[in-house]
């Protein structure tokens, strides 16, 4: 049996079959066709204020399920504002297709209206662009997009869809929209290295003495949790992590030493004195090297990577295994010997106290304006653990990423680190929310990052999502004020924000909106943000001193520092 569908049908039909969930898009003329058949077929999209909003919302959706997120865009600026974000995905491995209607093909490069060479600009932001061509090719062009999008290191596909392909009808068969069903979420094939080089491996796991392992977001994309947990128990090894690899393991397990990198409890200090690092998932980029300036070269490396390309990028491994990180682990887990490094672990247990007594003060300073260490502090002693909280770009995720504590193992931190741009707060948690609808979700954003993105408050409203927006409030951009005032002295250009009310401003939009000044009203706000129907913001007003907005020391300006931390 045959069936005569438009190809924007056709193109819905093929995301239905693949189980899309949640989209994200704004309409054009060019993808109509798609939005009737998105309707007639009850599947789940909801309208956006910002195209870039919707595939950062589609970025989280993906990141909590697995499944790759999908946005769409018409084209000319409706394309042009997904570079951003598409971007973020590709440089964090996250599975996600973003669909965009193009010009009809009878008329190209004839000054057509809102035509530009979306083409030629997405396609550097992207794993992979997609160019329909045949109507018949849809439900084929899908699959390819969802296997690019979930194989290896995962990323964003771009399906450029012109407006006769999408108007066009098309009669297809039966069997038609077929998938693969391994595919539908990451990793989409699991490798392993071969015995050799794990051998290899396991003898330098064997006589190290000072191990520390090195998680990234790809024990998140593996779904390495259990398979982590296995290796480091089985082979008594710390494990640090990345902003984006925050809750490889729970950050209260005895062998969590927290972030490292740009900012760290301990890590780092154990990281140099390591005599061997294993490295998990983990693109070792600038911040999580301290500009490259961290991992001793002289240290013994296993690095386990699903990219080979990666490895020796930025630091020469002894070993590299390349390989799912799951899969990999699960393997090294099962060679170990018995292994006791008693002495050691009660070093890293003195540090983790030593770290604690010397922050505490901060964590539980009534000062004013908040500190936002105080803050983070309250955020860990109110929400449960398997609340996810969302860190927009800037310092909203440096003061998370070294101070804010997963519960639990799993996906319950998301920072966007593969472009760290600021205005993924709002979209982060609309996308968190109706991935995850029965576990709490708040969102840490800058007055600089909700800025970006506050129209979409509307659009939380509209979902009628349980979303919390906290916004960190210093009337500043504030890692750039920050910067100004150790590098030029407090000769500030270009930093400063009005003083603004987001409470306020949420009331106007039909959200609970408070505005928090007072340390001690902290918990009772954030409790009844988190627990009222419905999206809320807490306006919370931190230090306006720019030296005391960095969570600590940026490499990039420590010459100019003699102190070692603020938090």
């Amino acid at each position: 049996m045959t069936s005569t569908m438009s190809g924007g049908e056709a193109l819905a039909r093929s995301f239905a079959a693949h189980e899309s969930g949640d989209m994200f898009g704004m309409g054009g003329f060019q993808l109509l066709p798609f939005y009737a058949a998105v309707r007639t077929l009850g599947m789940r999209h909801h309208l956006i204020n910002d195209e870039r909003t919707g595939a950062f919302a589609a970025d989280a959706y993906a990141r909590m399920t697995g499944r790759p997120g999908v946005c769409d865009a018409t084209l000319g600026p409706g394309a042009t504002n997904l570079v951003t974000a598409l971007a973020e995905s590709t440089n964090a491995g996250v599975p996600l297709i973003a669909v965009t209607g193009d010009t009809h093909r009878g008329y190209s490069g004839r000054h057509m209206t809102q035509e530009t060479q979306q083409v030629e600009i997405l396609r550097p932001a992207a794993k992979a662009l997609l160019r329909v061509e045949q109507p018949e090719r849809i439900p084929e062009l899908v699959r390819r997009a969802y296997t690019i999008a979930t194989s290896g290191r995962p990323g964003a596909v771009v399906l450029d869809v012109p407006e006769d392909v999408c108007h066009a009808q098309v009669t297809m068969p039966e069997d038609a929209f077929w998938t693969d069903a391994e595919t539908h979420g990451v990793p989409a094939r699991r490798t392993r290295p071969d015995q050799h080089t794990l051998d290899r491996a396991v003898a330098l796991l064997a006589t190290a003495e000072r191990p520390v392992l090195l998680a990234g977001g790809g024990i998140h994309l593996s779904g390495a949790h259990e398979a982590l947990a296995a290796f480091v128990r089985a082979w008594g090894v710390p494990v640090a992590h990345t902003m984006s690899g925050k809750g490889s393991v729970s950050c209260l397990d005895p062998l969590s030493i927290g972030l490292f990198g740009r900012y760290s409890r301990y890590a780092n200090d154990l990281i140099k004195t390591a005599d061997l690092v294993v490295v998990a998932g983990c693109k070792l980029g600038e911040i999580a090297t301290e500009r490259y300036d961290l991992l001793p070269p002289a240290t013994p490396m296993i690095h386990i990577d699903v990219l080979s390309e990666d490895f020796g990028r930025t630091a020469r491994p002894t070993v590299a295994l390349w390989g799912d990180a799951a899969s990999t682990l699960t393997d090294l887990a099962a060679a170990s010997s018995t292994t006791t490094r008693t002495g050691y672990l009660e070093e890293i247990d003195g540090r983790r106290r030593t770290w604690q007594e010397r922050t505490r003060p901060r964590l539980t300073t009534d000062e004013r304006p908040i500190n936002v260490a105080r803050l983070v502090h309250e955020l860990n002693g109110m929400l449960p653990a398997d609340a996810v909280l969302i860190a927009d770009g800037g310092f909203a995720a440096h003061w998370t990423g070294l101070l804010y504590d997963t519960k639990q193992a799993g996906r319950g931190y998301v920072a966007d680190r593969g472009l760290a741009s600021i205005g993924y707060g709002v979209p982060g948690a609309l996308g968190a929310a109706l991935a995850v609808p029965d576990r709490p979700v708040v969102a840490l954003s800058g007055d600089g990052g909700l800025n970006m993105s506050l129209g979409d408050l509307e659009t939380l409203r509209r979902a009628d999502v349980n979303a919390t927006i906290v916004v960190v409030n210093n009337a500043a951009s504030g890692y750039v004020k920050a910067l100004q005032h150790v590098l030029f002295d407090g000769g500030y250009q270009s930093s400063d924000l009005s003083e603004i009310d987001y409470g306020a401003v949420a009331s106007a939009l039909g959200c609970h909106g408070v505005r928090i000044e007072d340390p001690e009203a902290l918990a009772p706000a954030l409790t009844e943000a988190v627990t009222t129907p419905g999206p809320s913001v807490v306006d919370v007003v931190v230090t306006r001193d720019p030296a005391k907005m960095l969570p600590g020391v940026d490499k990039r300006a420590a010459s100019k520092r003699a102190d070692d931390r603020i938090a």
